[in-house]
């Protein structure tokens, strides 16, 4: 059974890996995202939000692509409550982060409140990539803490620092925060489904721009995943059907 080997030589380097080691990973993640609080801070202070409207939205939202998704609708004139629809919509990504997590990291009752604070794309992804219980409990707190106190930090950094330079556009800053956004977003589309709906969102997204109000297009551009895996069922299906009855 050489393939079950392999699989067990590979659980067991993973659990032999030194706690170090996972605590040098989260951090690596944590100072790496953690500093584009500052792109997000710039961003939202020169689409007219307040300091403490930009800090509070760091500390109470925490989620980088919602916060970036709320701030750039809002600074393109888009209404309020639409800007927040989008942010939202990005947003519950990470409930479905939290149902895998409950399992793997299975902390006390009186924890999970405040842990869920934490529950977004670097924790998961951290905490996910551990072979322990342990391991992945210390990834993801670490990750979390470090991140959190980073993206604060200089999310009040960023904010200051516009707020002292005056006009973002001027200085290209406004083109920060999408910046930011797509470098996150690059690495995470692996596969072609991936590729196929962040095109089309792309697509719906700029096409709808010059037409609808501010934020709704971000909205609409959403319908890009149900749409690809539609047609991606239907290839498939097709598929199966074209199979001759008897090599079924």
């Amino acid at each position: 059974m050489p393939e079950q080997s392999a699989v067990q030589d590979m659980s067991a380097t993973g659990a032999d890996r030194p706690e170090r080691a996972v605590v040098r990973d989260a951090l690596g993640v944590g100072v790496a995202v953690g500093l584009s609080g500052f792109a997000f801070g710039v961003t939202s202070a020169g689409s007219g939000l307040s300091l403490l409207q930009t800090c509070a939205l760091s500390l109470l939202v925490f989620t980088g692509a919602s916060q970036f998704a709320l701030v750039g609708a809002l600074a393109a004139g888009g209404n309020p409550l639409t800007a927040a629809a989008g942010a939202f919509f990005l947003g519950a990504r990470n409930a479905f982060y939290g149902l895998r997590l409950s399992q793997l990291l299975a902390l006390p009752r009186a924890l999970r409140p405040f842990a869920a604070q934490w529950v977004i794309d670097e924790t998961s992804a951290v905490a996910l990539a551990q072979h322990t219980r342990r391991h992945a409990r210390v990834g993801f707190v670490v990750t979390g803490v470090s991140l959190c106190v980073l993206w604060n930090l200089t999310t009040l950094l960023g904010a200051l620092g516009a707020e002292a330079i005056g006009d973002t556009d001027a200085w290209g800053l406004d083109a920060a925060g999408p910046a930011v956004f797509l470098a996150l977003l690059a690495p995470m589309l692996k596969t072609g489904v991936e590729r196929a709906v962040a095109a089309l969102a792309v697509v719906l997204g700029l096409g709808l721009l010059p037409v609808l109000p501010a934020g709704v297009p971000v909205l609409l551009a959403a319908l890009a995943a149900p749409a690809v895996l539609y047609v991606q069922g239907r290839r498939t299906s097709g598929a199966h059907h074209d199979v001759p009855e008897e090599d079924r």
